[in-house]
């Protein structure tokens, strides 16, 4: 219900942002009409075919996604004859009289005075509506997102993103009614109801357009200004959603944690939290053969959900690593479950010369159907859960830190099952790279997806376009914005260079940049060069180039290209590709 809630919220704050502004004039143009037969099922038809084609879309389905597109051009069509048809009923008779007829019986937008709007007609044109939204993929929806692409098209993954819909629909509700007593007012005392009605047939033609062209999904992205990101990072922040009952846990937190009161002897107060789920479902086991719970039973057990191109992950792994070495013969195993974010994370191959880099001895199950993260209920990377030797979960943690806490409880339970662990000072691993803590008081930049799926501050002069070759030039991106240079296919998850001397700018503000990137289908390794405010990084490079900006994309995975030597601020990166095909995936900050 929690979740719901806050899916709602999110839909609801859409009438702040930008990515709204296509599918105005559609709705305006209902203005002033009855709520109940006019404006309700507009809403409704609107939030339902939302919520249908992004739970479809929203677990990759390739066919799904095409009859989308075949939706957005029939839906395009039809508010174009609407449009039309507000503007003038003498040329839509013109262009095409039977079409235009029967857009004017379902939309009873034929221009005769005192025609009755229909439901039928305002469900249809919801319907046209829902086709063509795309909001703008903030914290929450792209929370939902996340879950649905996960554990797959149901009834919980429709139900949230319909509560998205909703939300927007209650807002755009709000709008209609403030706006339909201002036309009223101005048709009463100017006497221009047909000037308001061809200045709205004019807006839903310019609203179609707008939508033809991408820059929906290009320009308004730019808008940053508008963006409610920050009110739905605030609101997920309050309210921390846990997927099981009980116990402490903190999300993305990297504060320094306090100790828990000291245990009673082989008994821990820590409570219980449930029976741990079945291991079963990977689709190979890396460093061991297939483990149970069954076989497991008398030893404690931690789970830590990760995936090997997830910065927070890959911060964690030093931790994980030193308390599976530590406390290995005190009774503690330690399972990596590997639950891919990115399609190339399900590649064994990759996963395996990750476990290598990361110097990983402790097993490692293949979650790539999902089959133990939904076992958990999980949703978040990374996640540790803390099982005792009767098999039950005592406690979680999501995200980076509470490093002291967690090896506390490690402690705790292992002496309840009967080790004769003594208390000892937490571990400090010897993190280099990537694997350092980030510095968290002066990061200004976030996470930020190049494929046009979860895409947002694209600042190239020209809009992104889907699945499709394209040449991109981009000046100087604002802070937090960034943009592509030279020929690239942008797609889903990445971008991808296909002629050499392409790059990607951004304008960050913290110590650390990565990027995570991969090489060509054919593996051949690909040359690139880094500069920082349009010089050599120097000093401020990051641990896979060198002083002078260079480096090889050699494997896919996450690159740290800059890490700032001195006072932290904002600074211009740009990289630059000497040989095409490289894959760009995501930038994140440290």
């Amino acid at each position: 219900m929690t979740l719901l809630i806050i899916a709602y919220l999110g839909g609801a704050l859409t009438i702040f942002s930008p990515c709204i502004l296509p599918i105005l004039p559609f709705v305006f143009a209902r203005a002033g009409q009855p709520f109940v037969r006019s404006t309700l099922p507009m809403l409704i038809g609107m939030a339902a075919t939302f919520a249908l084609v992004a739970t479809l879309a929203a677990v990759g389905g390739s066919w799904a996604i095409n009859a989308n597109e075949y939706g957005r051009l029939a839906a395009l069509t039809l508010l174009a004859i609407f449009g039309i048809s507000l503007l003038s009923p003498r040329i839509a008779s013109f262009i095409t009289q039977p079409v235009v007829d029967f857009g004017n019986r379902l939309l009873n937008a034929s221009g005769k005075t005192g025609a009755a709007p229909t439901v039928a007609s305002a469900l249809v044109l919801g319907v046209a509506t829902g086709l063509l939204w795309a909001p703008c993929a903030g914290p929450i929806l792209g929370l939902v997102l996340t879950g649905a692409a996960l554990q797959g098209a149901n009834l919980q993954t429709t139900f949230l993103l319909l509560a998205y819909a909703a939300g927007a629909a209650t807002s755009l509700a709000v709008a209609l009614s403030v706006g339909g007593k201002i036309f009223a007012g101005m048709k009463k005392s100017l006497g221009v109801s047909e000037r308001i009605r061809q200045g709205l047939g004019a807006a839903v033609l310019a609203g179609v357009a707008v939508i033809a062209l991408g820059l929906d999904t290009g320009l308004l992205s730019q808008l940053s200004y508008a963006s409610t990101a920050s009110f739905e990072q605030a609101l997920l922040d309050r309210v921390n959603v846990k997927p099981t009952d009980g116990g402490s846990s903190e999300v993305a937190s990297n504060d320094k944690a306090i100790g828990l009161a000291d245990a009673k002897p082989f008994h821990s107060d820590l409570p219980v939290e449930g029976r741990a789920p079945s291991l079963d479902g990977a689709v190979e086991w890396l460093n061991s053969p297939p483990l149970t719970m069954e076989q497991l039973r008398g030893k404690v057990v931690l789970v830590d959900f990760w995936t090997y191109s997830c910065i927070n992950c890959i911060r964690t792994i030093p931790y994980v690593r030193a308390w599976a070495e530590k406390y290995k013969e005190q009774g503690l195993v330690v399972i990596g479950v590997h639950a891919p974010e990115f399609a190339f994370e399900k590649k064994i191959d990759n996963v395996k010369k990750a476990i290598g880099d990361f110097n990983i001895g402790y097993p490692v199950a293949i979650d790539n159907d999902y089959k133990i993260w939904r076992a958990f209920d999980n949703s978040y990377w990374p996640a540790h859960y803390l099982i005792d030797a009767k098999g039950k979960i005592r406690e979680h943690h999501f995200g980076e830190g509470n490093y002291r806490q967690t090896e506390q409880a490690i402690q705790d339970l292992l002496r309840e099952a009967g080790s004769e662990t003594a208390t000892s000072a937490p571990v400090v691993p010897d993190a280099k790279g990537a694997e350092m803590s980030p510095d968290l008081k002066d990061i200004g930049s976030g996470e930020t997806y190049i494929g046009y799926q979860q895409a947002t501050g694209f600042a190239s002069n020209e809009s992104m376009r889907a699945d499709a070759t394209r040449d991109y030039s981009v000046k100087q991106p604002g802070l937090n914005q960034w943009g592509l240079s030279g020929k690239w296919t942008v797609g889903a998850e990445e971008a991808t260079l296909d002629q050499s001397g392409g790059g990607i700018a951004y304008r960050f503000s913290a110590r650390d940049l990565h990027l995570v990137l991969g090489p060509a289908t054919d593996g051949k390794p690909i040359r690139f060069q880094v500069t920082v405010d349009g010089k050599a990084p120097g000093a401020d490079h990051g641990s896979d180039i060198d002083a002078d900006g260079n480096g090889t994309v050699t494997s896919t995975k996450l690159y740290q290209l800059v890490r700032q030597s001195g006072a932290v601020e904002a600074r211009n990166f740009e990289i630059r590709f000497l040989d095409p095909g490289v894959q760009a995936y995501a930038f994140t900050f440290g």
